[in-house]
């Protein structure tokens, strides 16, 4: 799950469905393009997307092309229900900034106050939640340094315990923007407390009904069923399409169903704000800042930035090979949604196409091509490389780690001349030496560990990071 930067930064009400919907099917000269990029998914079986655009409180085209299910051979339509992914946490943002306005939180309260079961070194405000600043470790990254899969079921309760083992962060609360699901999950988690209801209840009656929002949710259990559900694949070098499981129930950051005719409904209540009201989405705007001053473009589940000239704010959401995004351009009172169900569709370029065909008229000119410099760059000077370590001092290192955060064990061992990790899930791991006590690994999200060594100079701990999002995870040595 993840979260692209803004457009080449550069590059959501309370109504009757029936008139935003009522010029859905209208004719639009405009339609036949849109139509014409998106064809291909029609012509043989392959998933696909779906899309809607909204202007000034009414929808201008909604469509669906491709397959919702491969096996069953179920077309996509505007009433498809795709899992949303990140694009969640627009909801979150809203619902946090709902309770502020009601006086039920406050931006600056330490989480820690809801939250006891946090042990933490220092406290972190809610408003570092929103805006990804907290430190807090992304469970992605974290649950995978200990061994988890992403097609294992992975619940709320698990990520709400792993976040409640944590004992470090990837830095001082303020002093960095890095975005993590966890901090979201916890924003969930304070819904649930402050209200006394599950957070679907919750969204539901708050947001999504009010909205008219009849076919969205938030997935309770990874085997509830969804109506009308679209599933996620992947394509295999051979050309073969695979089902991506989608096993995550992770309320707040992600696990909601959504269908682009209601995510219509969501972008137009940007604009009119009979949901939530004025001031709520105003502070869904507000971007974060550091502790230095320094100001980020996330505000509370949105982006903001320009495309072509034009302000924006938008999301992006990727899980389990769907694609989804959003964009709102407030100054235009325009927005468009596109979803999709295959891991090789990008849903943020194909907002891009739709977003130049219908403000053709409003966007400024795209900058010049720069020109590839005519020289190539000089040569880069050779770094010396380190000596690799002698036999024995590899065998310093040897020996079993263990992490009471993450209740995972690491045994490390000498092999073919090479240190070797290894584990019950990961299996074998080589270790590439890089310089002093620290190794990486090919594993994505196994970065690097380093061994750290007490006042006698003996190997006594390991410092993992797991993945930029996950840093800083310590295994102690089994005496």
């Amino acid at each position: 799950m993840r979260v692209r930067l803004p457009l080449a930064l550069a590059l959501s009400c309370c109504i009757v469905a029936g008139n935003a919907f009522a010029a859905a099917d209208a004719p639009d000269p405009r339609a036949a393009r849109v139509d014409a990029l998106f064809a291909r998914y029609d012509r043989t079986p392959s998933p696909g997307l779906a899309l809607a655009v909204v202007r000034d409180g009414k929808v201008l085209l909604r469509r669906g092309y491709g397959l919702a299910s491969l096996e069953h051979n179920v077309r996509i339509t505007p009433e498809t229900a795709f899992d949303i992914a990140s694009l969640s946490k627009q909801f979150t943002g809203l619902a946090m900034a709902m309770l502020v306005e009601e006086g039920k939180v406050r931006l600056d309260d330490d989480v820690r106050t809801y939250l006891p079961e946090l042990q933490l070194p220092r406290p972190i405000t809610i408003e570092q939640l929103l805006h990804h600043t907290s430190g807090i470790r992304d469970w992605a990254g974290t649950l995978a340094v200990a061994g988890w899969s992403f097609d294992d079921v992975i619940s709320f309760r698990q990520i709400l315990d792993l976040a409640f083992h944590q004992r470090t962060l990837n830095f001082a609360p303020g002093a960095e923007h890095l975005y993590s699901n966890t901090g979201y999950n916890l924003l969930a988690e304070i819904i649930q407390r402050v209200t006394k209801q599950p957070f679907p209840d919750w969204m539901r009656a708050h947001i999504f009904a009010p909205l008219g929002m009849s076919n969205t949710r938030v997935r309770a259990e990874h085997t509830e069923v969804v109506a009308n559900r679209a599933y996620g694949y992947a394509n295999d070098a051979r050309g073969t399409w695979h089902v991506t499981p989608d096993n995550l129930t992770a309320y707040g950051s992600s696990s909601m169903f959504s269908t682009v005719d209601d995510l219509a409904r969501w972008l137009i209540n940007f604009g009119d704000a009979k949901v939530g009201g004025a001031s709520a989405i105003a502070r869904m705007r507000t971007p974060g800042r550091l502790t230095d001053g320094t100001t980020t473009p996330y505000g509370f589940g949105i982006l903001g930035g320009t495309y072509r000239g034009l302000t924006m704010f938008t999301h992006s959401g990727g899980w389990a090979s769907f694609d989804t995004y959003d964009v709102w351009f407030p100054d235009q009172k325009f927005g468009i949604v596109v979803l999709a169900n295959g891991e090789s569709i990008d849903a943020q370029a194909a907002i891009i196409k739709i977003a130049d065909i219908y403000l053709a008229d409003e966007l400024a000119p795209n900058p010049p091509a720069t020109a590839e410099a005519a020289t190539p760059p000089p040569a880069p000077h050779a770094i010396p490389r380190p000596a690799p370590p002698s036999p024995a001092q590899l065998a310093a290192y040897a020996g079993t780690y263990e992490s009471d955060e993450l209740q995972t064990t690491y045994r490390i061992t000498i092999h073919d001349g090479a240190l070797e990790l290894h584990h019950n899930r990961l299996g074998n791991v080589t270790l590439t030496f890089v310089h002093n006590d620290e190794f990486t690994t090919p594993l994505p999200y196994l970065a690097s560990l380093v061994f750290e060594r007490g006042a006698d100079g003996s190997v006594q701990s390991l410092r993992v990071n797991g993945s930029e999002r996950s840093r800083d995870i310590r295994f102690s040595r089994r005496a």
